[in-house]
């Protein structure tokens, strides 16, 4: 068996672990609070074999879910490779065989044709069901107690689209989950495919536009009348693919768009704002309505933050010299053209988090990953290369800000939200705290935090006894969700 890459994305919070196991009572220091029972899910990549290029990147490693179960001041963890049809044929031949991140030109041909993705960024809860989603491809739903892959999921045959976002958004008061796919219609395709489930989980709605240009489309918003598709200008090129180059190359002269829909409308109703040239946001905190204004909050940075994708547009930036903010665009849908405001709210960041209740609504306060320049050195680790190492809480509406920080050698990991059963209380954040205990050793431990005094720290703090690799993506599900899980 060859050896892994020495590069940033095999290296440090990135070393491959390619282990499952399964611990239970896991040491606890502090006191849980009693409330919190449920599990966190987590997305974890991690490659099963090296790859077959050297400059091969964390987000084509093979996804495993990761499970912190939590009843009665008890922690588990348990961890397993998603079953995919990429992991499956890769562990009979016991080799790679698919080539570049994104690109099936590259592969084996012994694979040609076959479902590429590794199912490695977002656990999705929904009506009864867990999948694990990568957007270049078909969810696979997992069991969430036995944590054993069931299968890809197209909602029995009735979804279309070839895709299915990392990042689809739930309706608190109605439980319809709002989702799109991107490449819908094929590798390149201009093709979007905006789709609602019902709160059965009963695909009731698909619809395709075309994007102004293939575009990686990470993330979208809905509120409680709209749908928000934003479109940045990292783009996807087919010559560029079957020459064995990159899928994803940013170009800082192209513009961006944002269109704006009714959320039960027709996708011919959508309409089109147009956008700065260059900049790019992968995760979007919220959308709300305001009468005919639309308020989308979105953690924006002025290129593209991911090294790979700026350097194949041949943008050549070092990760300190991307500059960025938690901004609010405003779109004014009773006034004509294409033009909107935008406004700085917040600390530059990423990985956002808000209550599930006020997802599509104003919100009084949400949290995102950070960096605080007095922690030192960022741990080498995560999908960008470079950890973490401060937990924000913002508050949009009178512009508070309040920030967890970090000793050096430190990294947190996106946290979710767990709400309170006690009134008037924000609630607890879950999130991986990991430290650097020598050159290339690493501790982990999961955090629990209270959601309204967070530079206060951890409440409780959960050893875990393995080594872990850095996650993309968490989901919370409460006891009672699991305990109404449909059956396999």
């Amino acid at each position: 068996m060859g050896a892994f890459p020495t590069t940033i994305h095999f290296t440090g919070l990135n070393t491959p672990v390619r282990t499952e196991c399964a611990i239970r009572d896991l040491e606890v220091i502090g006191t849980i609070p009693p409330e919190i029972s449920g599990a966190f899910f987590r997305a974890v990549p991690d490659p099963a074999h090296p790859p077959m290029f050297a400059d091969d990147i964390v987000l084509s490693g093979d996804g495993m879910i990761s499970r912190f179960l939590i009843a009665d001041g008890h922690v588990d963890y348990d961890i397993r490779y998603v079953r995919t049809e990429r992991y499956m044929l890769e562990r009979e031949a016991r080799r790679a065989l698919f080539g570049r991140y994104r690109n099936p030109f590259t592969d084996d041909p012994a694979v040609a044709g076959r479902d590429r993705t590794v199912a490695n960024t977002t656990p999705v809860w929904h009506a009864g069901r867990l999948f694990m989603t990568k957007e270049d491809g078909l969810a696979y739903e997992i069991d969430p107690v036995s944590l054993e892959t069931i299968g890809r999921w197209d909602y029995y045959g009735a979804l279309r689209s070839e895709t299915f976002t990392a990042h689809p958004r739930v309706d608190p008061a109605t439980g319809e989950m709002f989702f799109f796919g991107y490449e819908a219609g094929g590798l390149c395709s201009r093709d979007i495919a905006y789709c609602i489930a019902d709160r059965d989980g009963k695909l009731v709605s698909e619809q395709w536009f075309e994007a102004p240009y293939c575009a990686s489309v990470h993330d979208f918003a809905i509120t409680e009348t709209r749908a928000v598709f934003p479109i940045f200008p990292t783009t996807a090129d087919l010559d560029r693919l079957k020459a064995g180059g990159p899928h994803w190359a940013h170009q800082q002269e192209l513009e961006s768009w944002i269109g704006i829909m009714p959320r039960y409308g027709k996708t011919d109703e959508m309409r089109w704002f147009r956008g700065p040239k260059g900049v790019s946001a992968f995760h979007l905190v919220n959308a709300f309505d305001e009468g005919d204004l639309v308020h989308l909050d979105l953690c924006l940075t002025d290129t593209n933050a991911f090294a790979f994708m700026r350097e194949a547009g041949g943008i050549h930036r070092m990760p300190w010299e991307v500059n960025g903010a938690l901004t609010r665009w405003t779109f004014d849908l009773s006034s004509a053209g294409e033009t909107f405001e935008e406004r700085p709210i917040g600390p530059p960041g990423d990985l956002p988090r808000l209550r599930d209740a006020d997802q599509g609504r104003p919100y009084r306060y949400a949290f995102y990953c950070s960096m605080n320049p007095a922690g030192g050195p960022p741990l080498p680790g995560g999908p960008v290369g470079a950890a973490f190492n401060a937990l924000v809480r913002i508050e949009p509406g009178n512009g508070r800000v309040e920030m967890m920080t970090l000793a050096p050698d430190m990294a947190v990991s996106e946290p979710v939200h767990i709400p309170s059963a006690r009134n008037g209380h924000d609630g607890w954040l879950l999130a991986v705290v990991d430290r650097r205990t020598g050159e290339e050793a690493f501790d982990s431990e999961l955090w629990v935090i209270d959601a309204a005094d967070i530079p206060a720290g951890a409440v409780a703090r959960i050893s875990v006894p393995v080594r872990m690799r850095a996650q993309v993506h968490g989901a919370w599900v409460s006891a009672a969700q699991l305990s109404q899980r449909k059956a396999p």
